[in-house]
């Protein structure tokens, strides 16, 4: 078999490009952000929240459906911590890409150069260059403007 041909030779190069590896890397640091906005919602905010609405601890809130052995519970607190969660982390990644992005503008206005101001013109006669202070093309001896 030729090294890189083949269905092991393919996914090598699959594996190897930049977006697989770049997606690799955000989903593991995407996995620890998780838990660091995991613990400011579960450790901050829902006491604050709890506060506000008289110490509910909403991790404990459910909602009891039936009754005996097989009732069922809908453990709605939870999800409310779910939904703050959420709303925590896109709120930061929003901030975190617009930081980026501003960030990325900057530089790239900063490395542009201005384009340089035209230094020739066409004859509209004879469709000639000629230099851009020229009045009369030194082709076809037309007045230009």
């Amino acid at each position: 078999m030729k090294k890189g041909k083949g269905f092991f030779g393919e996914f090598k190069k699959f594996i190897l490009r930049g977006n697989v590896v770049d997606l690799a890397v955000g989903v593991i640091i995407g996995g620890a952000f998780q838990a660091i906005v995991k613990s400011l919602v579960d450790d901050i905010v829902m006491p604050l929240v709890g506060m506000v609405t008289g110490n509910i601890d909403f991790s404990q809130r459910v909602w009891k459906i039936g009754e005996g052995e097989f009732a069922a519970t809908v453990t709605w607190g939870n999800f409310v911590t779910a939904v703050l969660n959420f709303l925590i982390m896109s709120f930061v990644i929003f901030c975190f890409v617009k930081l980026i992005n501003t960030i990325t503008e900057k530089a790239i206005k900063k490395d542009a150069e201005p384009e340089a101001a035209p230094t020739t013109k066409k004859c509209p006669y004879c469709c000639s260059e000629i230099d851009i202070k020229a009045v009369k093309c030194p082709n076809c001896t037309s007045d230009v403007e």
